[in-house]
């Protein structure tokens, strides 16, 4: 009973849709045909289904690059972490081979790797307040601890504040609560860099006095004179500078070398001299 249902529905179809059914046959045939016994319109087909195809082929390669992407990132971070570690390593090297060819006494003398970098992903950012802090996926367990520097591939980020066992919080340069001490590479003179709480681009360096020759356009890097950041890291450049008649220092404009809006990846400075370093500073002031 229900195939001659069936069966009835389908010769109702096949009557009610025969001319349409058989137009679509012969067009069918017909484009065979055609392809087949023309040179011309086979070669046509067969460029234009290529050219599908590869267009086929060529969004799908896109999507799967761009799923790859995030690994790939995280990935060229972790091997920039890597080849810095070893830069500093053949650095201090260079400099123990340098000593003893330079020791007139001819004996060897080795020069101890003072840094080593951590790599760390960036898992919050603020840079739209007024004291903003940045969140790493790295903590005690990796090594991080407080007052350690951070930078990135473009310079300085700023200063490890708080940790917990697997996350670590920064207090960046764009919170007025960090003061990083720099200096023109050109001059090696110092001064101070703050935040003014305005624009994510910009710091002031402060305590530049009137004396000081420097231009629009100088570089500024750390002093190295704290445990957090060695002697030479980028800070910026001077984007604008004025003094007024009588006042003792300049208002100079910093563009920061950092871009705080695309940071992902950061390197957390570990100091391996920082204990030795703070308890011989502890034990003199007291």
């Amino acid at each position: 009973m229900y195939e001659t249902v069936v069966m009835r529905y389908l010769i109702n179809f096949l009557i009610k849709y025969s001319i349409v059914l058989l137009f679509l046959l012969l067009e069918v045939v017909s484009f065979r045909m055609l392809i087949k016994n023309t040179e011309y319109q086979r070669n046509v087909f067969l460029s234009s289904s290529n050219s599908v195809v590869a267009f086929f082929y060529q969004a799908a390669s896109s999507i799967t690059d761009f799923f790859k992407l995030r690994s790939s990132n995280e990935s060229l971070s972790e091997e920039n972490t890597e080849l810095k570690n070893q830069i500093m390593s053949l650095k201090k090297e260079l400099e123990a081979a340098h000593s003893e060819l330079s020791d007139s006494l001819n004996h060897s003398q080795y020069v101890e790797q003072e840094y080593r970098f951590i790599d760390a992903k960036v898992i919050n950012n603020s840079t739209n307040k007024i004291q903003n802090y940045i969140t790493i996926n790295k903590g005690e367990r990796d090594g991080v601890r407080p007052d350690m520097g951070v930078i990135n591939e473009d310079g300085v980020v700023g200063v490890v504040s708080t940790v917990s066992e697997r996350f670590s919080v920064i207090i960046p340069v764009l919170n007025p609560k960090l003061q990083i001490v720099s200096k023109f590479e050109r001059s090696n003179y110092t001064g101070p860099i703050a935040w003014s709480g305005e624009d994510y681009r910009y710091v002031n360096l402060l305590d530049i006095a009137r004396h000081v020759d420097f231009n629009q356009g100088d570089s500024l890097v750390t002093s190295g004179f704290t445990t957090a950041f060695p002697e030479g890291i980028p800070v910026g450049t001077v984007e604008d500078f004025q003094i007024k008649d009588g006042d003792p220092y300049y208002n100079i404009k910093v563009k920061l070398a950092v871009n705080f809006r695309t940071l992902s990846h950061v390197k957390v400075i570990d100091y391996l001299f920082y204990f030795e370093q703070k308890e011989l500073e502890e034990r003199t002031q007291q």
